[in-house]
């Protein structure tokens, strides 16, 4: 039966009223609005989840990439909005009830999270996918890294579609994929600033992924930007590079809308207010600091050269200024050598208040062969005094270094402090340039103020560091020392303790 609309030309034209419409169960509308919609899907499977402006025009352009009209899509948005949960549990769930004889992998950082993201759209599929779309998952290949997709009605001799999880790095085996999801590469910001791990792992894409996807095969890389050079950077440069290689769509989302904004937002307007509203979102920029907001919540990581530090940052102040009543901390950082271009040893005396403002008192610093080294550690430490802990890195030749100043009697009334560096420099770096960039350092003013300037705000392309690792390690001890329950202005040294 044809139904067609009353009109002038057609006079005699029933009209057609809602009684003589069929009546469609609610069930069976939501069955067919999961059938033709990721987001029907979604609410489907899981009626609590939600579905902001960014997350419709997410959805937008996967169901593209479901028609085969987006081949390459790079998705960038902040942490904690919804990105995985619909870029990579349900969206691949969904593709592969619309096309069971279809091959998906899934990667992530890890193998652990990616057999995570595989499980959840194999158990939705699995529950959900019958009622859906008549299919489901093959009981007798269901594992977390590789499962099948049951189709009954599908042809003799047509293999199952299906799923494959693997972690950056790792092997992919087993046929190859219609469809590839990367997941957030990296693992977080010590891989991103690690040269070795960013070569890593687009080694990986080139020579392991890449290689998997069948003719036509569509490519999703959804990601929080860690760093320039990331694995979305190299793609887009060799696309900008070379017309013939991929060529990819983006959808950048930052958390704090820009010009020309892809939902329409006016500028400095919350991607998701319902959740992170401007305030929020002004306090997070402020708690991390301009770089890692660049970086994570904008998808604009800036180059690291100048972008860690700037001048403008820092508070000088005479020393009649300096509170009298400051916990001093000071901590060495040992060069390794004492070739011309080595970095220099450095020992940097900080103090935080009440307030959170950090107090950097002055550096101490040379080339020095470590004897030359432990004498001017012993001087300096007795010209601060037994209530100015001395810290040392925990590491290699370091390790030896404080057991010869635990061993020294003429520290025997001082603290020396094992400090177990275990991240990288930008990493250690980031709690005080937030700290910075709030106006909340102050440098107490001296010959070294100008030297120690030049070389933050160079951090980390400078040729030297040292001073900001210093720096750095002093404020992890003073983090370290209060969860131990020491009081910033009440510290009383225990001769006893030795570290």
């Amino acid at each position: 039966m044809r139904f067609t609309s009353p009109s002038a030309s057609s006079p005699n034209t029933p009209s057609l009223s809602t009684t003589s419409l069929p009546r469609i169960s609610d069930r069976a509308w939501r069955i067919g609005a999961a059938r033709a919609h990721v987001l029907g899907w979604a609410s489907y499977v899981d009626p609590t989840y939600r579905r902001p402006r960014h997350v419709k025009l997410l959805a937008e352009y996967l169901m593209r990439v479901e028609r085969g009209e987006i081949k390459r899509l790079i998705v960038m948005m902040p942490p904690r909005h919804s990105k995985s949960e619909t870029t990579t549990v349900k969206f691949p769930a969904w593709y592969l009830g619309r096309n069971p004889d279809k091959r998906v992998i899934i990667a992530s950082h890890t193998a652990a999270l990616a057999l995570r993201f595989s499980m959840r759209a194999r158990n939705d599929l699995a529950q959900f996918g019958p009622e859906v779309f008549s299919v489901g998952v093959d009981p007798n290949s269901s594992a977390m890294y590789r499962w099948d997709v049951l189709d009954r009605e599908a042809p003799p001799g047509r293999p199952p579609g299906g799923m494959i999880a693997a972690g950056i790095g790792g092997p992919i085996t087993g046929m190859g994929a219609h469809l590839a999801i990367i997941d957030d590469p990296v693992k977080g910001p010590e891989d991103a600033n690690s040269q070795v791990q960013r070569d890593n792992v687009w080694d990986w894409y080139r020579f392991v992924l890449r290689t998997r996807l069948q003719p036509g095969a569509a490519v999703i890389l959804v990601l929080t930007r860690w760093h320039e050079d990331d694995l979305a950077g190299r793609l887009l440069r060799a696309a900008e590079q070379d017309p013939t290689a991929d060529q990819w769509t983006v959808l950048r989302l930052p958390a704090m809308a820009e010009e020309n904004d892809p939902l329409g937002r006016a500028p400095g307007e919350a991607l998701w207010p319902e959740q992170y509203d401007e305030a929020a979102l002004a306090q997070i920029r402020a708690s991390v600091g301009s770089y890692v907001w660049a970086a994570l919540y904008q998808q604009r990581p800036l180059p690291a050269g100048g972008g860690v530090f700037k001048r403008e940052w820092f508070r000088i102040v005479e020393p009649d200024r300096v509170p009298g009543d400051l916990f001093w901390v000071r901590f060495w950082d040992l060069a390794t050598s004492t070739k011309t271009k080595a970095d220099y040893t450095r020992g940097a005396k900080v103090a935080l208040d009440a307030d959170g403002n950090l107090w950097i008192g002055g550096i101490v610093g040379g080339r020095w062969e470590w004897p030359d080294a432990r004498r001017v550690i012993v001087q300096t430490a007795l010209l601060d005094g037994p209530g100015v802990p001395v810290g040392i890195e925990k590491v290699g030749f370091q390790g030896a270094a404080v057991q010869e100043l635990l061993r020294e009697p003429q520290l025997v009334a001082h603290t020396i402090v094992p400090v177990q560096v275990d991240r990288d420099k930008v990493q250690r770096a980031m709690p005080w340039a937030a700290r910075a960039e709030a106006g909340k350092v102050f440098l107490v003013s001296g010959e070294w103020v100008g030297p120690f300037l030049d070389e933050v705000t160079a951090f980390p392309l400078g040729e030297h560091d040292d001073q900001v690792d210093a720096v750095s390690g002093a404020v992890q001890m003073l983090a370290e020392l209060t969860a131990m329950g020491e009081p910033w202005d009440q510290y009383e040294p225990d001769p006893t303790w030795r570290g």
